[in-house]
């Protein structure tokens, strides 16, 4: 072989490794921009593409490059979290790793708070600080107490809870970081203070609120009892004249399992809300108001309440051959049925069938099991809810249970929210902590009118777009048709 053949073959094992070493696997997608023919190469982190980079990809001369559309956020990740991790087609929940399954069975609802707010199982001495603080917060205002008396009878116990909430935030100035300064929170102290308040005190607004709208008189927490979390709050629900009065332990275990598997779960609206309201900087307080707010929709933690008058509507087993045709057709809705997150069964939902087994042998068995229980059957058997994944969620069955303690529909989503502040408060503590927290603040797509020249009202014209601005009251009802004439 001559010397010249030899650097040419030389060559081109050269560019083979070259060419190699180009397209070797990356962890990044390569983007062409179809309207210029540039080429673009975005980073994969942590599954994910970073929305700066996206926004580089721009014609010449644009100010705005690309921005992701989405939707109610379905596949835009807002946060890095260690808190909670769903596996949705797996039916997988783990709360800081841990498998929902093994703490519903083995822990309690004060000791997975603590694992969700502080990041690991604590200790025996740590848990009986922790718990000893909380119950010691669990005690309000006076003045809160009053207020929440000025409330109607009939009033909706989760806009009582939402107004008490923000306006405990005025009773806690030290705790303000528009009247402290925004580093206020820079005090880990300060902050368990806040956290071990509003876990402390959730049930017992909560069952102010119930006793409320039963013209009953406010029962304070049980200083003089050594009572868990749940069975404060049934006492405090439930306390009448009766001196010896103790809540039946199997039914608080049962709620307290339910506070177990609703206190987290990703980030939900709720959460988002919360976490989009710390963002700004305002006290916990108000957070955790907004929170509740958004859990008072009916698309969000009204759920269960609305299995509960599905079921109700059903009425019975025989019906439900017709109520499942009707769903198929698109003219009623199968709720509690479906999530956004899991595509298999929600592991939720398996814990709250083993808890209404329990409180049904206590407190007998719910009518309406039968058609709960006839009506999953039938949808888990039939291939159109088969195909699209439609499993039970934790709403299923919650909602029963709650029935059959005989708590009023309305009041279910109080019942989500008690434990649920835990997730809240620990995305909050989290986020104060996020070196990338910065105020949230997404984009929109604009589709409005061009820069148009104002138009004084006389030559103004009829616009061709129809805006229904007209609204009815019953005094301008009675005032339309009253007679013009002077008696």
């Amino acid at each position: 072989m001559t010397d010249r053949v030899s650097r040419i073959l030389k060559h081109l094992d050269t560019s083979k490794e070259a060419e190699s070493e180009k397209t070797a696997a990356r962890d990044s997608v390569t983007i062409i921009d179809n309207r210029n023919g540039k080429e673009y190469e975005i980073a994969i982190k942590n599954k994910t593409l970073s929305a700066k980079e996206i926004q580089k990809i721009k014609l010449e001369g644009e100010p705005i490059g690309l921005r992701c559309y989405d939707p109610g956020f379905a596949q835009t990740a807002a946060a890095t979290s260690r808190i909670c991790y769903i596996d949705g087609p797996n039916g997988l929940l783990t709360y800081r790793g841990y498998p929902i399954e093994q703490l519903a069975n083995k822990s309690s609802f004060l000791e997975v708070s603590y694992l969700l707010i502080y990041g690991d199982l604590p200790t025996e001495s740590q848990l009986s600080y922790y718990t000893d603080r909380v119950m010691k917060h669990s005690f309000v205002h006076e003045d809160l107490a009053k207020m929440m008396q000025s409330f109607r009878y009939d009033a909706h116990p989760m806009g009582m809870l939402a107004t008490t909430l923000c306006a405990m935030g005025t009773l806690q100035r030290d705790a303000n970081p528009a009247l402290q300064g925004q580093d206020v929170y820079n005090s880990k102290e300060l902050r368990n203070k806040q956290i071990h308040r509003l876990v402390g005190c959730m049930p017992t607004l909560a069952a102010f609120a119930y006793r409320h709208r039963m013209g009953r008189p406010y029962v304070p927490p049980p200083s003089h009892l050594n009572l868990t979390y749940s069975e404060n709050f049934l006492y405090m629900l439930d306390k009448l004249t009766n001196t010896n009065y103790y809540p039946n332990k199997r039914l608080a275990k049962a709620l307290d399992v339910l506070f177990i598997i609703h206190a987290e779960h990703e980030l939900n609206a709720s959460t988002a809300a919360m976490r989009h309201l710390t963002s700004t900087g305002v006290d916990v307080y108000t957070s955790v108001s907004g929170a509740v707010g958004a859990l008072y929709g009916p698309r969000h933690g009204g759920a269960n309440e609305a299995v509960v008058r599905m079921l109700s509507d059903i009425g019975g087993i025989d019906k439900i051959p017709e109520f499942i045709e009707r769903v198929k057709n698109r003219e009623v809705k199968l709720m509690g049925f479906g999530h956004r997150v899991y595509k298999n069964y929600d592991p939720r939902a398996r814990i709250v069938r083993n808890v209404a087994k329990e409180v049904f042998d206590i407190l007998g068995r719910e009518p309406l099991i039968e058609v709960a229980e006839a009506l999953e059957a039938a949808a888990l058997s039939d291939p159109y809810f088969i195909k699209r994944k439609l499993y039970p969620n934790v709403d299923f069955y919650s909602g029963l249970i709650y029935k059959a303690f005989g708590f009023p529909a309305d009041y279910f989503t109080v019942l989500f929210a008690i434990p649920r502040t835990v997730g809240w408060l620990s995305h909050w503590n989290e986020f104060l902590d996020d070196p990338e927290n910065r105020i949230v603040r997404p984009r929109q797509v604009y589709l409005g009118e061009g820069t148009r020249d104002y138009v004084p009202i006389h030559q103004r014209q009829t616009s061709k777009k129809s805006v229904p601005i007209q609204s009815k009251s019953s005094a301008s009802s009675r005032r339309a048709y009253t007679s013009s004439v002077s008696p």
